[in-house]
């Protein structure tokens, strides 16, 4: 039987267990540049007894950038930046794969320079609200992206994972999920387009499937994975129907032969199990735990065959030794909720492990 402890390769990248550090969101990169701290390789490296980590949501160009404190790659200075944490990974014999991840329609002014505004496939502002300097406020309407825009943002994501390889990444996972830029294009509550990127089913999936192309094109199928949430409201998405979208889009992506989809927030095991026939790489799961927090009790995924690779949030937050206390059935420290975004290192550096 298998089980998460087992070593796994994952398109030629061999993982030492099944156990994933999920993406978070963090905000402790420099103001202004984007760019990863002393703070975050010190994060990163501690968690490396994951199989492999997913880091942090990352922007490709400096429009894509939703929340403050966020880091880029899209610069010498975060290339250089980044390395520094995949050094570090690699020295502790870690496998981190870089999150490309566009906001959208969620951001604001106050968190991009030179007057920018966000962009989005179409003029409707997101009814929700976002992290500022200045507190907590309301989406703007964002610019609609012209054709031109939507295949420049394309190549931004292309030319990042390059920048990440350069980086030193073993691979790069391309967010689609959680409201944000690819999944506004999915769902039909913020595409209203009725050009070549919206209006039907090919039209919605288009920008996923152009994104996911050109980056295995830069960096290579096996280092490129791709994360959705099928049905997710989060952000204000709304799709009703997401199984026709959901399946087209795979069965487009399929051909590629990706190293992985990750799909999370999908309380619907019937549906994953539906979608998941089309998809035939790895599947890795961010189990919905109904208000709970995911622990022992979803190793069993891996073991009954739902999922092939678990990936594990806020658990991995507050753990930093998380598959060695998963393997003893706990004890596990609390996540300080009031330090997940932004702040000095109490709540980021400070979760002790286990004693030796």
């Amino acid at each position: 039987m298998t089980t998460a402890f087992d070593p796994v390769d994952l398109a030629g990248t061999p993982l030492a267990n099944r156990i994933v550090m999920a993406p978070m969101t963090r905000n402790r990169a420099t103001q202004g540049g984007g760019v990863p701290t002393d703070s975050m390789v010190t994060y990163y490296a501690q968690r490396a007894t994951a199989g492999l980590i997913v880091t942090e949501a990352t922007q490709p160009s400096v429009v894509g950038q939703g929340y403050p404190f966020t880091p880029g790659l899209h610069t010498a200075e975060q290339v250089a930046g980044w390395r520094r944490v995949t050094d570090a990974v690699h020295e502790a014999g870690g496998r981190i794969f870089a999150q490309l991840w566009h906001g959208g329609r969620i951001g604001h002014p106050d968190v991009l320079p030179d007057g920018l505004i966000p962009v989005a496939p179409s003029p409707v502002a997101a009814g929700s609200q976002v992290f500022t300097e200045d507190g907590m406020k309301d989406c703007v309407t964002p610019h609609e992206l012209t054709d031109s825009e939507i295949r420049a943002t394309v190549a931004d994501f292309a030319e990042a994972a390059r920048n990440a390889i350069e980086a030193g990444f073993d691979g790069v996972e391309i967010h689609g999920a959680n409201g944000y830029l690819l999944h506004q294009f999915l769902a039909p509550n913020s595409n209203l387009r009725t050009d070549a990127w919206g209006g039907t089913t090919e039209g919605r999936i288009r920008f996923a499937v152009e994104v996911t192309r050109a980056v295995a094109d830069a960096v290579g199928a096996y280092r490129t994975g791709l994360r959705l949430s099928p049905g997710n409201p989060f952000n204000d998405i709304a799709e009703p129907a997401p199984e026709p979208l959901y399946t087209a889009l795979l069965q487009a992506v399929e051909p590629f032969g990706l190293a992985y989809l990750h799909v999370c927030d999908v309380p619907d095991h019937e549906l994953l199990g539906r979608l998941r026939k089309h998809f035939t790489g790895t599947f890795v799961l961010n189990p919905a735990g109904d208000g709970r927090p995911a622990g022992p009790e979803d190793l069993a995924l891996i073991e009954d065959g739902t999922a092939d690779l678990l990936a594990f949030g806020r658990q991995f937050l507050a753990n930093p030794d998380l598959p060695r206390r998963l393997a003893l059935g706990g004890p596990f420290n609390s996540p300080d909720r009031a330090a997940f975004y932004g702040g000095d290192d109490t709540g980021y550096l400070d979760y002790p492990a286990l004693p030796a």
